[in-house]
C-alpha cells in the first residue's frame, strides 16, 4: 500500500529507474541539466575517498547518489530509501551506467555523425537522441569524449541517459569502435612521448619451420585470442592471456616443431598491455600459459 504513495511522491523517473534495476542495469538520477546531483558535504572534492568501484577506490559508504556514474546501482532498496528521496523528487532524467550493465554507448551529437554510424559501424541497437542517436553494444571498454567530430563513446566509468530501449538486434562491440579510443602517441603531463606498445612480429613459418598447421589458421586462433583479452577492459584479462596462452599451446601439442610460439606469445603481451595489464604480469601469465600444455 506504500509504494504508490511513494513513487507519486518521488516523481514519474523512479518506476523506471525500478524496472531498469530489475533488468540488471545499474540506474541513477540525473538533475536538470542532464547532469547527475553534486556530492554531499561529506563527500564533496572526494573527502571521502570516492566509491569502491571508481578509478581510485576508497572507502565511501554514503548513502546519498554521490559520486555520479559511480553511484548508480541495481539495489531496489538504495533506490527506494529515504536518502535518494530528495534527488527521485527533483530528477529530470534517469541515467544508466552502461559498463556496469556490459554494454558500450555510441554517442552520436548529429546528423554527420550519424551518418558516419551508418557507413561505418556494424549494425546494432539504436536509440533515438534529441540531435542524434545512441548505437548500443554488447561489450565493455574506455570511455572518451570527442573521438571524431560529434562522437563520444560511454562505457566504464561514464553514465548514458535513458531514452527508452531503442530498436534493432544489439551487436558484440566492434573492434573499430575499441578502436576509436586508441591513441597511437599521447603527451604525458611531463612534456616527454608515450607511445603505444611496439608491435612485435608477425608470426609466419618462417618462424614455424616444424608447425603442422596452416598460416590462416593460426592467425584466425590467434585474433579469436586477441579479441576474447580485449573484451576484458574492465577485470580479468590477465587471467584472459592466461587461457589464450594455454590453448594455443595445446593446438601445437603434437607438431613436430619448432612452431614459433613465443612470437604469438609476444603478440598476446602486447594486447593484454594495451588493455591495462602490467607487462611483467602479461609476460608471466603468457610464459605460464604456453608451459602450462606441455
Amino acid at each position: 500500500m506504500t509504494q504508490p504513495t511513494l513513487i507519486r511522491r518521488e516523481g514519474a523517473h523512479l518506476p523506471t529507474a525500478l524496472g531498469l534495476a530489475n533488468r540488471s542495469v545499474p540506474v541513477l538520477p540525473l538533475r536538470a541539466g542532464k547532469v547527475p546531483f553534486g556530492n554531499c558535504s561529506a563527500c564533496r572534492d572526494n573527502a571521502c575517498g570516492g566509491r569502491p568501484n571508481m578509478k581510485t577506490p576508497g572507502p565511501c559508504t554514503c548513502p546519498r547518489p554521490c559520486h555520479a556514474w559511480a553511484a548508480a546501482t541495481t539495489d531496489p532498496a538504495t533506490l527506494t530509501g529515504r536518502p535518494w528521496a530528495t534527488a527521485w523528487a527533483q530528477a529530470a532524467a534517469v541515467a544508466y551506467h552502461p559498463g556496469g550493465a556490459g554494454l558500450t554507448v555510441v554517442d552520436l551529437d548529429d546528423a554527420d555523425a550519424v551518418a558516419w554510424a551508418h557507413r561505418t559501424l556494424p549494425a546494432t541497437r539504436v536509440v533515438l537522441t534529441t540531435r542524434g542517436e545512441h548505437w548500443i553494444y554488447r561489450g565493455v571498454m574506455q570511455s572518451a569524449n570527442g573521438v571524431r567530430p560529434g562522437v563520444d563513446v560511454k562505457s566504464a566509468m561514464q553514465y548514458a541517459r535513458w531514452l527508452g530501449p531503442g530498436t534493432g538486434t544489439m551487436s558484440v562491440l566492434p573492434d573499430v569502435v575499441r578502436g576509436l579510443v586508441v591513441k597511437e602517441e599521447t603527451n604525458s603531463p611531463r612534456g616527454g612521448l608515450v607511445s603505444s606498445p611496439p608491435d612485435r612480429a608477425a608470426w609466419d613459418h618462417r618462424v614455424a619451420t616444424g608447425c603442422r598447421h596452416t598460416e590462416r589458421y593460426v592467425r584466425t586462433g590467434l585474433e579469436r585470442g586477441l579479441a576474447l583479452v580485449r573484451a576484458r577492459r574492465e577485470s580479468g584479462a590477465g587471467s584472459q592471456v592466461f587461457g589464450v596462452a594455454q590453448f594455443i599451446a595445446k593446438q601445437h601439442a603434437d607438431c613436430p616443431g619448432p612452431c614459433g610460439l613465443e612470437v604469438l606469445g609476444q603478440q598476446l603481451i602486447t594486447t593484454a598491455v594495451s588493455v591495462g595489464v602490467p607487462e611483467p604480469y602479461a609476460a608471466r601469465a603468457v610464459t605460464n600459459g604456453l608451459a602450462g600444455a606441455a
